[in-house]
């Protein structure tokens, strides 16, 4: 199988034709954007446009004075604090586990398919997230905080469930406790600005697949070239990110780009669009609205041969949003 790097370099060669290839997201592990000083083994990371780094197994990413944002199983996001790092033990998306070894890290995850799973090991437990939520891990002292959803901790023949608003130490006590939700640092504040600018993505490559006539069977990630980013693109319905940011599908979307009939002062019927659906505060540009809502929404073929995830790094500039999918059965998340 191709690598995501020939795939979507495919995809930039035939911008001008308006189609992009289907890909397959084989593994976790994709380290979608970093700010400041960020490491993979020994080895200093530059952001470049469209280059996408993978964290492979028994690999560390380490950040110093900088972050990091890796995709592991569709829909789930893996935000890196400064002076933090992390070792992927399996990068597969049926069981993608991974080890904080410092700092903090969280975990957006806005869908979490039956079929796929995510763990964290911390101080010799693991930490396996169950569903939908917001989950924070801290290596000194040892804890994980569930803003949103529920956690599974194990550690020797011990299982403790973790729900919403509860912090477990991960000490000898495993003890359980509330937490203040709205107490939080710069780490979450920033987790939940990239949250809002991956909503903000899924809107135009939702779209585009939508009206590209596509067949869009599982959840995945999708290239927006406005934004110069993936985005989460579910497979159905849409819901709102454990930060209330809202994710559409292709079937959905429609209801951004629908006109919608209100009445003046004369009872007489005029046209509009949106209702409520967009992003207003976005600003408006010769070209749309940033990308958010674009006005020449390109075509995705169905049939282009699907590839394997594996260390992407091109150039995608001008390239039409390009979906990666997971493959295989449909994911959940029509109704949520």
């Amino acid at each position: 199988m191709k690598s995501v790097s020939r795939a979507l370099l495919c995809v930039a060669l035939g911008a001008a034709a308006a189609w992009a290839q289907a890909v397959i997201s084989a593994k976790s592990g994709m380290i979608h954007y970093l700010e400041g000083q960020v490491f993979l083994g020994d080895q200093a990371l530059e952001s470049k446009f469209g280059s996408f780094p993978e964290v492979k197994e028994n690999q560390v990413l380490r950040t110093a004075e900088g972050r990091a944002e890796v995709l592991l199983t569709p829909g789930v996001f893996l935000r890196l604090a400064e002076n933090s790092s992390f070792r992927m033990v399996t990068n597969r998306l049926v069981d993608t586990r991974l080890e904080v070894l410092s700092g903090a890290a969280v975990f957006e995850v806005d869908e979490m398919p039956r079929d796929n799973g995510v763990t964290a090991v911390l101080n010799n437990s693991s930490v396996r997230l169950m569903k939908k939520g917001l989950y924070r891990f801290d290596a000194q002292p040892p804890a994980v905080r569930v803003f949103d959803g529920e956690a599974l901790a194990t550690s020797g023949d011990r299982n403790v469930e973790v729900k919403e608003g509860k912090m477990l130490t991960l000490d000898s006590d495993l003890a359980v406790a509330r937490f203040d939700k709205e107490t939080t640092d710069a780490l979450d504040r920033w987790s939940r600005r990239r949250g809002h600018d991956l909503a903000m993505a899924n809107v135009y490559a939702a779209n585009s697949l939508r009206t590209s006539g596509a067949t869009w069977l599982s959840s995945g990630w999708v290239w927006n070239p406005y934004f110069g980013m993936f985005t989460f693109v579910p497979y159905g319905g849409a819901f709102s990110s454990p930060y209330g940011y809202r994710f559409w599908s292709p079937l959905a979307v429609y209801r951004i780009y629908q006109p919608r009939v209100y009445y003046g002062g004369n009872n007489f019927p005029s046209s509009g669009r949106g209702g409520g659906y967009g992003y207003g505060t976005v600003a408006h540009t010769s070209s749309g609205y940033s990308g958010v809502i674009a006005s020449a929404p390109v075509s995705v073929s169905s049939s282009a041969p699907a590839a394997a995830a594996h260390a992407p790094s091109t150039s995608t500039a001008a390239a039409p949003a390009a979906p990666v999918s997971r493959g295989g059965a449909s994911a959940g998340g029509a109704h949520r």
